[in-house]
């Protein structure tokens, strides 16, 4: 005998239907979304309250890096809540021994390449790597420059943040407001630096420097190394300095000012003791960019005028065979910082007014 036909929904079981197992689960109420007839979704895997797909319930830290919260200014970019009440400090030995090891790497570098090329000092005394001043120059700048990758790697394996928020509160270097810095300092240094030779002319003439103009191949050639490298070493100087020493020690302090005077002094101080108008010209100079860059919101406009200072000063030195010159910044005479007391305000506030006319971004978005 055949069984009857499937029997219709809500009518009593037929008696030819076999007996339900003793080893099967319990059958679930019956999804009215599901049409009938279809196969029904495999059970959930079993796991600890809130799923294998939950963060357990003591949480889970964040894989990327974090930035600090929106409305954050620039020295406070480290406050992402990463790295505890003092990995601030970590950072700082931690790039500390990098910069000095980079140092040592390019210098040693330097050493071997001036070896093999018989390029050393005929002075056995002498503290340079190569006799050529313009080879002495790529070595120098170089071990400045490698400060940059290693602060943003610093911040962003330590810091557990975006290398770039060492840039701007945006994350990155805004370039059109870099173009509009030039605009405004690109003038004023070459005024300032003018007016100072013209100023310096009869106590310290350049006509009578005692190397003088060293002929157009090797200008020409000092000048290409002098645009390739000098904008990295000015650079490289304002990411330690007045970006990751001032974010560092914003982690700690409530006020931008105690991260802002210290890092302008240890600035004056890496420059070497020379005189004392130089000493204060570097303070100076180091506590008004310092506040224009938190006034901005980034090292944009520092940059661009470190960067046009050392270009003049390099560009000069090329041009009156001065290359060689050890001296720096420190050794300014007391007519820079005259100047400087007039020009550093000039271009600072300057800059923070048009920042403020264009909506320059001065807290993170």
């Amino acid at each position: 005998m055949n069984p009857p036909p499937d029997v219709p929904p809500n009518q009593p079981p037929s008696p030819w239907s076999p007996p339900p197992s003793p080893w099967a689960p319990p059958s679930a109420p019956a999804d009215p979304s599901r049409p009938a007839g279809s196969v029904p979704p495999p059970p959930p895997p079993a796991s600890w309250q809130g799923g294998w797909d939950a963060p357990p319930p003591w949480g889970r830290p964040p894989s990327g890096p974090v930035r600090a919260p929106s409305g954050s200014r620039y020295d406070e970019q480290g406050r992402n809540g990463q790295g505890g009440r003092f990995g601030w400090l970590g950072e700082l030995v931690v790039a500390l021994l990098l910069v000095v090891v980079g140092i040592l790497g390019i210098s040693l570098i330097g050493m071997i390449i001036a070896e093999l090329l018989d390029a050393g000092p005929a002075s056995a005394d002498s503290e340079v790597f190569f006799e050529d001043p313009v080879a002495e120059l790529v070595v120098s700048l170089l071990g400045i420059a490698i400060g940059i990758p290693v602060v943003m790697g610093v911040v962003r394996l330590l810091g557990r943040r975006p290398a770039g928020t060492l840039s701007s509160v945006v994350g990155r270097l805004r370039w059109g407001w870099l173009g509009w810095c030039a605009a405004v300092g690109v003038p004023l240094m070459i005024l300032q630096i003018g007016l100072l030779i013209a100023w310096t002319w009869d106590s310290e003439p350049l006509t009578q420097s005692d190397g003088g103009f060293p002929g157009w191949p090797y200008f020409l050639l000092s000048l290409a190394v002098i645009l390739a490298l000098v904008p990295f070493q000015a650079a490289a100087e304002e990411y330690v300095f007045r970006g990751w020493l001032v974010q560092a020690i914003g982690r700690t302090v409530r006020s931008p000012w105690p991260a802002i005077v210290v890092a302008s002094l240890l600035f004056a101080l890496a420059h070497g003791f020379g005189e004392l108008s130089g000493f204060l010209l570097l303070f100076y100079s180091a506590l008004w960019w310092g506040w224009l860059v938190i006034r901005t919101g980034g090292l944009e406009a520092v940059i661009v005028l470190h960067t046009a200072n050392n270009l003049l000063a390099f560009g000069l030195a090329a041009g009156f065979g001065e290359l060689d010159d050890s001296s720096t910044a420190a050794d300014a005479p007391w007519q820079a910082l005259v100047l400087e007391l007039v020009f550093a305000p000039l271009y600072c506030l300057t800059v923070a007014k048009l920042a403020e006319r264009r909506g320059v971004e001065r807290v993170t978005p």
